[in-house]
């Protein structure tokens, strides 16, 4: 700051002495001007008005035209991620990130940085929105709101999640409430209370997902606003459904999607219209057809909005298995592979469940040795895992369908991996 304020000055062609007059004195400006005094805020706006320049110049070496092209820049970036256009989004949040005037700019290189992981996940590289978000959580806590910083705990929570690492995942959920003044509750820490809910789920710890879930619902009753409720009782169903309360899971999702549909944003609706058919075909399997149509409702709506590639991965897991459960094989195996299309092996959890998937619609099919083949594929992602309830299921799955394809050798070891999976 010192050295721009004496640049300014000799290019505006005044002495130390000319621009301390009168209200400061030249030794003063000599000090800020040298680095041993930082002026305080109504000195440094004295001295852009006698330099003729901008505060924001002053302070941060940045114009203000450099500013607004930042600002604009972040617009845009902004508005392509909200659009689904992703891979854009991405794009222009790097080319902001590269900008060497962002360098000096915290609250906008935040901004940036937080705005660049959002994409890079919605692109489906998670390792890399992770280490993205893990250098904000990082990030000095004075220079960020407590709003963005329970915003970087849900998105990194989120991500640990769908790439299978639910220890990280719950530790990071668990450090934020932890730190914060619970049970105060705000809308902010009721979604991230659901997001660490969906860990909790994922990781099949039932027993704590059912006490969370109460305690979050309790929260979001007290608050009452549409974002808490929405948040808990989305959650709270899933929660419901994987301990056998099918008809409370869809009491649930049906009210939060009501509430959704009248105060929410686009993506969080799609989603969860999503979750409302899988639901529905797990709680009410005659209803496949409707199912299926909110399915593919969902899926016009997540293409159309900010949602990433494991949403629409989620989606047409669904419509495929509503296709199965409508007897339509050539549908369900079309939009199994549109998943497969999709999907990348870093995301393990996913990888095993599409291709498990696609073994299924191969033994109905009858053609037995390509349903081995992806059998063979889903197992070797599942060996990556972590040993969990979802993971126990996989393999219990997977050892059902080599046992009916004569491998007995195969179904055997995955019964016993399944088994290990649950402690015995």
């Amino acid at each position: 700051m010192g050295q721009r304020i004496k640049t300014i000055r000799r290019q505006r062609g005044l002495s130390q002495a000319q621009l301390a007059h009168p209200e400061l004195s030249d030794s003063y400006v000599s000090l800020i001007e040298s680095g041993k005094r930082t002026p305080t805020p109504a000195v440094l706006e004295l001295l852009a008005q006698k330099l003729d320049c901008s505060l924001t110049y002053l302070v941060n070496g940045v114009t203000a035209e450099q500013m607004e092209e930042l600002d604009l820049g972040l617009r845009f970036a902004r508005l392509a991620l909200e659009n689904g256009e992703v891979t854009e989004a991405r794009r222009r949040y790097q080319e902001l990130l590269e900008d060497k005037s962002i360098v000096g700019l915290s609250s906008l290189r935040q901004d940036a940085q937080f705005g660049y992981a959002l994409a890079v996940e919605a692109c489906g590289d998670l390792s890399e929105a992770i280490r993205v978000l893990n250098t904000l959580m990082d990030t000095e806590t004075e220079s960020q709101t407590p709003s963005r910083r329970v915003a970087i705990a849900i998105a990194l929570c989120r991500c640990y999640r769908e790439c299978g690492d639910f220890q990280e995942g719950v530790s990071v959920g668990e450090r934020m409430l932890g730190a914060t003044a619970r049970p105060n509750w705000s809308d902010d820490l009721v979604e991230l209370g659901s997001t660490l809910l969906s860990v909790y789920i994922e990781r099949g710890d039932l027993l704590r997902a059912r006490q969370f879930a109460t305690e979050l619902l309790s929260a979001a009753e007290t608050l009452g606003t549409p974002r808490s409720i929405v948040a808990a009782c989305w959650n709270a169903a899933m929660a419901a459904e994987q301990i056998g309360f099918g008809e409370e899971a869809m009491s649930l999702i049906e009210r939060a999607l009501a509430i959704q549909s009248e105060n929410g944003g686009p993506r969080n609706l799609a989603r969860l219209r999503g979750g409302y058919a899988k639901l529905l075909l797990q709680v009410r399997p005659a209803e496949a057809e409707a199912a299926r149509d909110l399915a593919l409702r969902s899926m016009r709506e997540l293409k159309e909005s900010s949602s990433g590639l494991a949403d629409i991965i989620h989606c047409s897991l669904y419509l495929a298995r509503a296709e199965l459960a409508l007897g339509d094989l050539d549908a369900a195996l079309t939009y199994a592979q549109q998943a497969m299309d999709l999907v990348g092996e870093g995301n393990r959890t996913l990888h095993s469940e599409v291709h498990l998937l696609l073994g299924q619609i191969y033994f109905m099919q009858r053609r037995d040795e390509a349903c081995a083949t992806e059998l063979s594929v889903a197992g070797e992602s599942l060996k990556h895992l972590s040993a969990t309830r979802k993971v126990a299921e996989s393999w219990q799955h997977a050892a059902d369908t080599m046992a009916q394809l004569g491998d007995h050798d195969a179904s055997v070891d995955a019964y016993q991996r399944a088994l290990t999976c649950v402690g015995l």
